[in-house]
C-alpha cells in the first residue's frame, strides 16, 4: 500500500494544509508554525500573525551547503561571506518583487545583515510575510502562492548554478578590496584614501546613488599614493595622512561632498556606487552640534572652563545642551568610544566652539569666556592623543595655522593648497587659549537605567534612521550622521539590550570596556545580539551604539573613572 504523506511536514503538505484552511479564522495560521521540508532546504515558519494588522509573520529558510553549491573561495573569510550574503539578498529581493514576501536588502552600503547568514557554505535566510486575510479569514490560495510557489522559485534562484558566477566573484572581490584598503590605512600613516576616478557626488539628499554626470575625483599629484589590492592590483588616489587636514574652497564647490564621502568611507559599497575605493579608518566619527540633546556626566573641561553657575565641567550634565556644549560632549564621547579620526563640517558645528578671533579675544576677556575654541585644541588632540581631524572650513583662516595640509576644492576638483596657505599665514595676534588636551574621565553606567523593558516586556523598535524606541524612551538619532540604514537603528537597540541582558554593562565596567566586549561578541556575526528577536537588523558600529547610549535620557552614570 502506498504511504500516505499528508501528515509529513513537506512543502507539498504545507500547500495542502493551506488549501484546507482557506476561509477559516485568521488565527488558524498559527498552526503552520514549525519546519517544512523542501528537499535540500527547510522553510521554518517562526511566527505566524494572529491578526492581519499585526506585525508581519517571520519565515526562516535554511539551505544546506550542498544544495546551495557555493565554492568555498566565495565565503571562506568573514568579509567574503558578508559580501556574498549581500549580493544574494539583492538577488532574492528582485525575485520576490511583487509578492507578499519581503527581505531586508538595503541600499548602497554592504552591511552585516541578520537577513542572510552564511556558515560553512550553508545559508540561513530570514524573511517577513503579511499573511493574507481579508475580513480576518485565511486566504489559503494567496498564502500558498507565496510560500509554496514564489518562495521555492526564489530559493532556486539563490543556488550557485542559477547565478552568474562572474558577477558573484566580481562583487565579492570588490568588497574584499575595499576592506583590504581600509585595513592598510594605519600601516601607511593614512586616515583616508580616495581613489582616482571615484564618483563622490550623489543624485540628491534622498537618493544615495551616484550622480550620473558628476565630476570623477582626481588626486592632486603631491597627495597621490598607490596601494596594492588583492584583486584589483595597484590603484592610485589621494591619501590623507594622519594629523590635521583642512578642506577649503568656495560654497558649492565640493567641500562637504568630499567630507560626506569620507564619513561613509567606514562602510563598503556595492560595485558601481562610485565610492568603492573611498575609505576611512574604521574608528572614524563625525562630530556636529546638536541643540537640545541630553548630556549625562561628561568631562567637557577641555572645551568648557569655569561657568558662571559654578557647575563642575569635569562632571557635566544637562537635559538641554546648547550647540557648543553638545558638540563638546559629542567630541569627548567619541574619544571615550575610541575614535582615532574626527570629521567636522563648519556648516553643522557650533561657531563659538570652533573659533574665537583676535578682536573677539580683545573685546571679551578670557576670564569672561569659559569656552576654549577647537582651533586651540585640535593640535594637542593629535600630538598628545594621536587623534587626527579632517575639517571643512570656509570661514576662518585661523585654522590655516594649525593644519598639516590644506585641500582646496574648486568645481569638484581637488588641489593641494598647503604651500600657498602657509605663505598666507600672517602671524595673527590671536592668543592661543590651550596648552594641551586633558585626558577625559571614563563613565560607568548604572545597568538599571538601561533597561529595555516597557510594561514588563522588552521594547526595542526603530522608526526610520532617526528614532530608536528603547524601553520607555525615544532616542533621537538625527544628529548621528553615520547611520545609513534603518536596520542599524534596530541593531543599536539590540546591542544596548544585549549589554544589559548579557551583563556587559554591570555597574563596574566603563562605556569603553562595554564596547570592547560587545565587539568581541559581534565578531562572529549578527546572531550574538538576537536574544530571540525575529525581525531584521544590521550589526552596528561601536560609535553609533555609544552615541545612542549617550542620548538615552534615562541613562544614569554612577561614577567616573580616570582614563
Amino acid at each position: 500500500m502506498a504511504r500516505d504523506r499528508s501528515d509529513e511536514r513537506t512543502l507539498t503538505a504545507l500547500g495542502s494544509t493551506l488549501s484546507r484552511l482557506d476561509g477559516q479564522s485568521y488565527g488558524r495560521y498559527k498552526s503552520l508554525q514549525g519546519d517544512w521540508d523542501g528537499g535540500g532546504y527547510t522553510v521554518g515558519i517562526r511566527k505566524a500573525q494572529t491578526d492581519p494588522f499585526a506585525p508581519a509573520s517571520r519565515v526562516e529558510v535554511r539551505i544546506s551547503a550542498d544544495y546551495a553549491g557555493f565554492p568555498k573561495e566565495l565565503w571562506h573569510t568573514p568579509v567574503r561571506a558578508r559580501a556574498l550574503a549581500d549580493r544574494l539578498l539583492r538577488v532574492l529581493g528582485q525575485q520576490l518583487r511583487g509578492s507578499l514576501l519581503r527581505v531586508d536588502v538595503g541600499g548602497q552600503q554592504v552591511l552585516d545583515r541578520s537577513a542572510l547568514r552564511i556558515s560553512g557554505g550553508a545559508l540561513t535566510v530570514r524573511l517577513g510575510i503579511d499573511l493574507p486575510g481579508p475580513r480576518r479569514r485565511i486566504d489559503g490560495r494567496g498564502a500558498r502562492k507565496a510560500l509554496c510557489d514564489q518562495l521555492p522559485r526564489a530559493i532556486q534562484a539563490l543556488r550557485y548554478d542559477a547565478l552568474d558566477a562572474d558577477d558573484l566573484a566580481a562583487f565579492v572581490d570588490s568588497v574584499e578590496d575595499t576592506d583590504a584598503l581600509r585595513k592598510a590605512l594605519p600601516e601607511r600613516g593614512l586616515v583616508a584614501f580616495v581613489a582616482d576616478g571615484s564618483m563622490l557626488a550623489r543624485r540628491s539628499g534622498t537618493d544615495d546613488r551616484p550622480l550620473a554626470d558628476g565630476v570623477p575625483f582626481e588626486s592632486p599629484e603631491s597627495l597621490r599614493t598607490t596601494v596594492e589590492l588583492p584583486n584589483r592590483g595597484t590603484v592610485s588616489g589621494m591619501g590623507i595622512a594622519e594629523g590635521i587636514t583642512l578642506v577649503v574652497g568656495g560654497g558649492f564647490h565640493g567641500k562637504s561632498t568630499l567630507l560626506r564621502a569620507l564619513e561613509r568611507g567606514v562602510y563598503d559599497h556595492v560595485p558601481g556606487d562610485g565610492r568603492e575605493l573611498v575609505v576611512s579608518r574604521s574608528a572614524t566619527a563625525k562630530i556636529r552640534a546638536e541643540d537640545g540633546r541630553s548630556v549625562e556626566r561628561v568631562d567637557v573641561s577641555a572645551f568648557v572652563g569655569e561657568l558662571p553657575t559654578g557647575a563642575d565641567t569635569r562632571d557635566f550634565s544637562t537635559s538641554n545642551a546648547s550647540g557648543s556644549t553638545s558638540q563638546a560632549a559629542t567630541t569627548v564621547e567619541a574619544l571615550e568610544a575610541g575614535a582615532e579620526v574626527l570629521l567636522i563640517d563648519e556648516d553643522t558645528a557650533a561657531t563659538n566652539l570652533m573659533i574665537r578671533d583676535a578682536r573677539m579675544q580683545e573685546l571679551v576677556a578670557k576670564g569672561n569666556e569659559p569656552l576654549t575654541p577647537f582651533v586651540d585644541l585640535v593640535r594637542p588632540l593629535y600630538t598628545e592623543h594621536g587623534v587626527s581631524t579632517v575639517l571643512v572650513m570656509g570661514g576662518s583662516g585661523d585654522y590655516l595655522d594649525t593644519a598639516d595640509r590644506v585641500i582646496m576644492m574648486a568645481s569638484y576638483h581637488a588641489e593641494d593648497a598647503t604651500e600657498r596657505a602657509r605663505q598666507l599665514r600672517s602671524g595673527t595676534d590671536r592668543t592661543v587659549e590651550a596648552s594641551g588636551f586633558p585626558a577625559a574621565a571614563h563613565r560607568v553606567c548604572e545597568p538599571s537605567s538601561l533597561s529595555p523593558e516597557h510594561k514588563g516586556k522588552r521594547k526595542v523598535k526603530q522608526r526610520g534612521i532617526d528614532t530608536l524606541t528603547y524601553g520607555d524612551t525615544d532616542i533621537d538619532l538625527r544628529a548621528v550622521e553615520q547611520i545609513v540604514d534603518a536596520g542599524q537603528v534596530m541593531g543599536i537597540g539590540l546591542a544596548l539590550s544585549h549589554g544589559v541582558e548579557a551583563g556587559l554593562i554591570d555597574g563596574d565596567r566603563t562605556v569603553a570596556e562595554f564596547l570592547d566586549l560587545l565587539d568581541d561578541d559581534l565578531a562572529d556575526g549578527a546572531d550574538a545580539i538576537r536574544h530571540g528577536f525575529l525581525g531584521d537588523y544590521v550589526v552596528p558600529r561601536r560609535f553609533e551604539v555609544a552615541a545612542a547610549l549617550s542620548r538615552l535620557r534615562s541613562l544614569r552614570v554612577s561614577r567616573l573613572r580616570d582614563g
